[in-house]
């Protein structure tokens, strides 16, 4: 069995193969992490929110009792902030 294979093109992109992307969950606007180590290129999936990200947006500041849907809009919100593009 063959490995999936890409192409660079003269713009210096490339097409992802469906079966990485559906094994990664990529969709459009996704971000992918590049590194190279000894001649070997790792490509990942860029996480969206750390459990890190996650605590500071919902504990900013001091712990108040919040309803499941306000800390779901705290995060949200925190996310858009955060991946906001100028």
């Amino acid at each position: 069995m063959s490995l999936p294979k890409s192409k660079l093109t003269s713009q210096n992109q490339i097409a992802i193969p469906l079966e990485i992307r559906r094994k990664l969950g990529l969709v459009p606007g996704s971000f992918l992490e590049w590194d190279e180590d000894a001649g070997i290129v790792f490509v990942r999936k860029v996480v969206r929110f750390s459990s890190e990200d996650i605590h500071q947006a919902v504990f900013a500041k001091r712990p108040i009792p919040h309803s499941l849907k306000k800390l779901k809009g705290a995060i949200r919100k925190h996310g858009h902030r955060k991946h906001a593009h100028p």
